[in-house]
Order: structure tokens, then sequence, then C-alpha cells
């Protein structure tokens, strides 16, 4: 008989053992494993994903550095005629613009904003009523002190003039009876035929005669004034503004807005702000009797209007503004100065021998202005300066720098202490590597440099106006700016490529023009 569990004995005979199979694996530890197979793979892939990415930033730095770096086509390779060096010749030289400091007489100036003033203004007005019944100037037209300019009706004045001209007759006729009279009363008073009382009487009657002769002089002359009155004249030499009345009209005596305006425009003055610091040295030129010669020039500062000479300072600073009112007097014989027309003026304070280099050489560091000096070696050296007196084109030294000493004017962004530099005016040495020319916005040399000239258009005139703009009221970034017009007007070479230059970069950032 077969126990309730486990196998029958009379099914194994002979007591063999039989193989047991293993219990099926639950889920939890299923759900183990396939996590802990997955947490793997996916370090596995994070660590080639980082690889790679390192690969890739070591890539792009190595390739920018090579960029940056290498030496322009047909300069040499990497060894002595190898590819992506300097060759045997070293390194390429970078060709800069270069002056001599040298002494000169430079001027002390100062800039500042004016507007012109006209030495009188007119407005002609009427001082008796009637019609005006001619205007005889043509609006804009240049006057005369004294010229006939308008008329008004002269006949109401030329019949009160008569009238007081025949009171004056007849108080002269009874005037003249009254004396013949007191002389024959004078008489018989003498042989005692007549009382004083009539002569006494008669005299004080020739009197008040004189007394009223003297009244009718006084009524004809202001008859005479009122007749002179309808003629209306220019009182100052001038230019004549537009017509506010026409022919026809009825005016009255001092009116507010008048028949029109004279201008008087030679000479004439401009009147601008001077800083208080500055006034001491121009009062010591005013007691001296020197002459401060003013310059009036147009809003780009590119043009000079007219020349004239300093005339006087205000007596009070201008609390809010720390500056002194004055005036500059000009002959305006070419008319090209307007009333209240806002001009730029340089005005020349003195002039000083000094050491003076191009504004364009002298640069600012974190240590202060300094210079690159161009040794015979060809070597551009930094040097550390004090900086004078600054004019449009020059800039004083007083100390750092020697006379007779080269020094960098153009390229000097691309240099560093020590760099050997080829001159513009140098010929290559045979053999030596080419010099480098300035590399424009896309990598490649501006023309000129390489390859042929290419025309470089020169900046327009909002363009200058901008480049101005730019110095953000600083007097040496302005300065430095005109000096850099300037040197495109004269057709400098090393100007022209930095003017190609920026227009390429301007192209790229923004699209043609």
């Amino acid at each position: 008989m077969c126990p309730a569990t486990g196998p029958c004995p009379s099914d194994n005979p002979h007591n063999i053992q039989m193989p047991q199979t293993p219990p099926a694996p639950s889920d939890e530890a299923n759900s183990t494993s396939k996590i802990t197979g997955t947490a793997a793979a996916w370090r596995r892939r994070r660590g080639w994903g980082t690889a790679l990415a390192l690969l890739l930033i070591v890539a792009l730095v190595g390739g920018s550095y090579y960029l940056i770096k290498r030496p322009p086509a047909g300069n040499g390779g990497g060894g002595p005629g190898g590819r992506g060096g300097f060759g045997a010749g070293g390194p390429p030289l970078i060709t800069v613009g270069n002056a001599v400091a040298q002494r000169k007489q430079l001027p002390v100036t100062l800039d500042a904003l004016g507007t012109v003033t006209p030495l009188a203004t007119v407005t002609l007005k009427s001082q008796v009523g009637g019609v005006l019944t001619d205007v005889l100037f043509t609006e804009g037209q240049r006057v005369k002190k004294g010229q006939l300019l308008a008329q008004i009706d002269p006949r109401p004045y030329q019949q009160a003039l008569m009238q007081a001209q025949g009171t004056l007759k007849r108080d002269q006729a009874q005037l003249e009876a009254a004396r013949v009279t007191l002389q024959r009363y004078k008489t018989l008073l003498g042989q005692d035929s007549i009382a004083r009382q009539e002569v006494d009487t008669q005299a004080a009657l020739v009197s008040q005669l004189e007394g009223a002769i003297i009244t009718d002089r006084a009524n004809v002359a202001a008859a005479q004034l009122n007749l002179d009155f309808t003629r209306i004249t220019s009182p100052i030499d001038g230019r004549i503004g537009l017509r506010a009345v026409d022919p026809g009209n009825t005016v009255t005596a001092n009116s507010t807005t008048g028949i029109a305006v004279v201008t008087q425009i030679n000479p004439i003055d401009v009147q601008f702000s001077v800083p208080q610091d500055r006034v001491p040295e121009i009062m010591r030129q005013l007691q001296s009797n020197a002459t401060m010669q003013v310059s009036a020039l147009d809003r780009t500062r590119s043009d000079s209007l007219d020349t004239g000479r300093f005339s006087t300072l205000d007596n009070v600073v201008d609390v809010s503004t720390g500056t002194v009112k004055a005036k500059a007097r000009f002959d305006n014989a070419q008319g090209t100065l307007f009333p209240s027309q806002f001009v730029n003026v340089r005005m020349t304070l003195r002039t000083i021998d000094a050491l003076v280099v191009p504004v364009t050489a002298v640069r600012n560091g974190p240590k202060g202005p300094y210079v690159f000096v161009v040794g015979e070696d060809r070597k551009a050296m930094m040097r550390a300066i004090k900086r004078g007196e600054t004019t449009v084109e020059w800039a004083q030294i007083t100390e750092g720098l020697k006379e007779g000493e080269r020094v960098v004017t153009e390229g000097g962004d691309r240099l560093d202490d020590g760099t050997r530099v080829q001159l513009q005016n140098d010929a290559p040495a045979p053999g030596a590597p080419a010099a480098r020319a300035p590399a424009g916005a896309d990598g490649k040399a501006v023309a000129g440099a390489e390859g042929g000239a290419r025309k470089v258009s020169p900046p327009t005139a909002e363009q200058r106006q901008r480049m101005l703009d730019s110095a953000g009221g600083d007097a040496e970034k302005l300065a430095q700016r005109k000096a850099f017009l300037a040197a495109i007007d004269r057709g400098d070479p090393e100007a022209l490529e930095r003017w190609q230059q920026m227009s390429q970069r301007r192209r790229r950032n923004n699209g043609p023009e």
C-alpha cells in the first residue's frame, strides 16, 4: 500500500534515484536581473558618450588654434619647405604705418559749441498811422543804413505841417507889430507924452507873442517829424527778412508785428561757453593784448566757415554748468555765418614748442598711455609715455620719448611688445618672409597688400557723422577719429586698408548696404 504523500515504492521497485527538476524562478528575481543589466549597459554607453564629447572639444580647440595661428598661403610649411610652418625665413612680418617724433609749434586749442549772434537785429515799425502805399525792398535783400524801405501816405501829415507853418507866420507878424508899437511907446514915454502903464502893457504883449512863436515853431517841427516818419528807412546795414505787411494795408503806430526785420551780418558774433578752469589763461592773454584766433567750423568739423578773433568774456560763471559765456567776432565777408546758426568753435589760446607725434600713435592701456617705438632692428617695443596738449592731428609727449624716434601710427592693434615689423616704405630683404598684410573680416588679405590694388570707397557723409558721434564726447577718441578720416582723405594706404576691414565686418554683420 502506497503512502499518502511521496512516490509509491511499487513504482520504483529497483530503488533508482530520479533527477529532481529545479523550481522555476520567481517574477521578483527576473525583474532584479533585468534592472542590473540595463544599468550596466547605460554606464557603458555614458562612458563612450563622455569620451566622444571630450574628443570633439579637443578637436574644436585644436582646429581653432590652427586656423588662428596658421601662416598665410605661400609663406612656407611646417619646417624647411614643410606645410603648416613658417619655413626657413621665420614668421612673417607685420606692415605698420609709422612717423617720427618731431618738435614743432603746437597750437593749444579749445573746442566748444557756439551760436551765431548778430550785432544788431531791428524790427521795422511805423511810428505814425496810415495807409502803406509802397514797399521798396525785396525779401532777403542787403540794405544800407538810411535806405528807404517803405512809404506811408504822407498827405495828412503834409497838411498838418502847412497848418503849423501858417500859425507860425501869423504869430510872427503879430510879434513884429507889437515890437514896433513898444518902441513907439518908449519914445513917447521919454517925451513924457504917455503913461508908463501903457509901455509896460505893450512890453508884456511882446513877451507873450514871443512865447507863442516858440510854441508855433515846436508845432512845425513836430508836424515835420511826423511827415518824415511816413518814410520808413533802414537804421543799420544788414539783410532784410520776409515782409509781414503788404502794400495797401493800414498800419498803426508802434504795431507789435512790424513790417520786416533787418539783421546785421557784417561783422557778426559767435557766442560760446568756455570752462571756468580756462578763464585765468584767457584773462592773461587779454591783459597782454594778445590776439586769440577763433575758427567757426561746420557740423562735421571738416570745413572752416570763417576765422575771427576772440572778443570778450562774460562777468559771471554759470553755476549750473561751470562755464563762462564768451564772444568772438567774425568779419563774415562771404556770409557763411547765419544768425542763430549752431557752429563748432575752435579757439587757439596759445602756441607752444613741443615734441609731438600723430594722435593715432598714442594708445591707452591699463597702466596709462603708451606708444610702440620701432628700433633699428625693426622691433616694436611698448613704451609708457606722458601726454600733454592734444590737437586733432598731433599729441604732445612730455615724457618717455625722444626727438627722432620712430613710432607706430597704424597697425598697432596687431602688435605685442618686441614684435618684428616692416615699415610701409621698407623694401623686403632677399629671402625674407613676405610681410603680412592686415587681414580683413573674412581672414583674407585686403587689396593692395597682396595681389593688386582694389578700389576702396571712401566713407559717406552719414558714415563719417556716425563715426564722430560714436566718440561719445571723448575728446581723445574724437581726435583719433578725425585723424583717421583725414588719413583716408589723403589716400593713406594703411587708413584705406583699415577702412576696408571695417566695411567688410559691417557687411558680414549687417549684410550689404
